[in-house]
């Protein structure tokens, strides 16, 4: 395939997570990176579920504290509209491939590159909280590529003070993975959120 027919996605918060990904279409190869350029925020885009997700918003000036990191995510063109549909309430933009670097400091592939973004932030609030069961999905993600990536994805997300709740027994999220073994995610939880490990020792009921 040509070079300039292959689109790829970065994905940086639940698109992270393989099991994820593939409930929405077809994917083919995955690169951890990070995005200079942007930064990514806990704002209110999932208004319907009752909970906010992680939103990046571009950021023009050339400053190099704005990193965000995500993956490279190549996918099919044929199903970038079901992923559309996925992240509706997002812009899909190109992402210009000199603002990227692979982890690895390899390569990465020619093609069209992507990323879904919003113009504002809107901070989690009692009505819209982080929820649990999308953290879980995303930090999960991470556990793919390494410990430093999950780090990574920690300092660079702003918002982390914000509502959070344990919605477990009761998932928000629609995508939630309730197979999940908490008990791993439980010390980077409480680093980040207000929880205590007495609220974060509840987990899913299978």
């Amino acid at each position: 395939m040509s070079s300039i027919r292959r689109h790829f996605i970065v994905g940086y918060g639940s698109l992270i997570n393989s099991i994820s990904r593939s409930q929405t279409g077809e994917t083919g190869q995955v690169w951890p990176v990070k995005l200079t350029g942007y930064e990514r925020h806990w704002s209110v885009m999932s208004p319907e579920f009752g909970m906010s997700s992680v939103a990046v918003l571009k950021i023009e000036d050339s400053a190099s504290s704005h990193v965000c990191n995500g993956v490279l995510v190549e996918v099919p063109e044929d199903q970038l509209t079901l992923f559309d549909e996925r992240e509706k309430g997002y812009q899909r933009v190109r992402v210009a491939p000199d603002s990227i670097e692979a982890y690895s400091g390899a390569l990465l592939p020619d093609g069209t590159y992507w990323i879904y973004i919003t113009d504002r932030v809107d901070s989690p609030s009692q009505q819209c909280p982080i929820a649990l069961s999308y953290v879980d999905v995303i930090l999960t993600g991470c556990f793919e590529f390494s410990d430093a990536f999950l780090e990574d994805l920690i300092t660079y997300t702003k918002g982390w003070d914000s509502v959070v709740l344990n919605d477990r027994l009761s998932p928000r999220y629609p995508r939630v993975q309730t197979q999940l073994d908490t008990r791993i995610l439980a010390p980077y939880l409480r680093l980040i959120t207000p929880l205590t490990s007495e609220e974060l020792s509840v987990t899913y009921e299978l």
